[in-house]
């Protein structure tokens, strides 16, 4: 196997990992039954401690701990994720968790667009078709949300995944490690956060324990993979290992809470599910294509 397929196989091992562990993450922070940003404080603050504990014992074993913030780019990247996280809570208490998720899933196509338009990766036509189709998926949700009182919780799941895309894709232009850098990000939801809860005097939260277990061990964990899989695999890759949570956060909240979809939030998630898998199947097997098309050197 060459470096490159190594370095490929991880950077989907990292991102796989980490797309399953952010599966959990919005069931724990409805567990935790708080006010929004009392659980925006208390998650992102949980995640940055947990991070600059992590990076300072790693520091202190090896010079080689990657920095918490690489140069100017790690800065926006950092800036981005930490808006993606305050619009992801946003949206959290203020649509279903169905619509939410299947809206997230549109980062992918967020990326494969973005890297379109500024890195020069010209998407293929089978790319391109999966993209209106999964417009197609998104209208439907969103025009289900009309009247309900969800749809700006809908538009701050679309922001999300607009969001992360952008870092993502920087971070692939990089090539810098920004295993770090995504939760560092969550710094400024923190502030945010801090701000609008004590000029409300509104702290909120009955079960904290989830929220804080959240914030400590799934998000720094989920992060640092998946914001260190643009070093190895393409940015539409990476986003794609947030289907996982597409697909699953659903099902954990329908049989925690029996929060059933409505009718058509369950016809567009069927329809990006269906778009997103049949892209990753293209891409996989034209991945295959390529690898057996290369010349074999034989030993002199």
């Amino acid at each position: 196997m060459s470096a490159a397929e190594i370095n490929h196989t991880k950077g989907l091992l990292l991102t796989a990992l980490g797309g399953m562990a952010l599966t959990v993450d919005i069931p724990l922070i409805r567990l935790a039954n708080g006010e929004a940003w009392t659980i925006l404080m208390m998650r992102t603050g949980a995640t940055f401690l947990s991070a600059l504990v992590v990076w300072t014992i790693w520091r202190s074993i090896t010079p080689k701990a990657p920095q918490l913030i690489p140069g100017r780019t790690g800065l926006i990247v950092s800036g981005l994720y930490g808006l993606g996280s305050i619009t992801f809570v946003t949206g959290v208490f203020n649509t279903s968790t169905a619509n939410l998720v299947f809206i997230l899933a549109f980062n992918t196509m967020f990326a494969a667009l973005l890297s379109w338009v500024f890195l020069k990766e010209r998407p293929q036509p089978v790319t391109l078709v999966t993209m209106a189709v999964m417009i197609l998926g998104v209208l439907i949700i969103v025009g289900s949300s009309l009247g309900t009182g969800h749809l700006f919780g809908d538009l701050m799941g679309l922001c999300s995944a607009f969001f992360i895309a952008c870092a993502i894709t920087i971070s692939r232009a990089s090539g810098k490690d920004m295993g770090f850098t995504a939760l560092v990000g969550v710094i400024l939801p923190c502030l945010v956060a801090i701000f609008m809860v004590t000029s409300k005097g509104s702290f909120q939260i009955e079960a904290p324990w989830w929220i804080i277990f959240n914030g400590a061990v799934i998000m720094p964990f989920s992060f640092f993979c998946l914001a260190n899989g643009p070093k190895y695999i393409s940015g539409p890759e990476v986003a794609m290992f947030y289907l996982l949570e597409t697909v699953l956060a659903p099902v954990w909240v329908w049989m925690i809470f029996s929060e059933v979809p409505s009718r058509n939030s369950l016809i567009g998630g069927v329809i990006l599910i269906v778009a997103l898998v049949f892209h990753s199947m293209w891409q996989l097997h034209q991945g295959r294509r390529r690898r057996m098309a290369r010349p074999v050197r034989h030993p002199v």
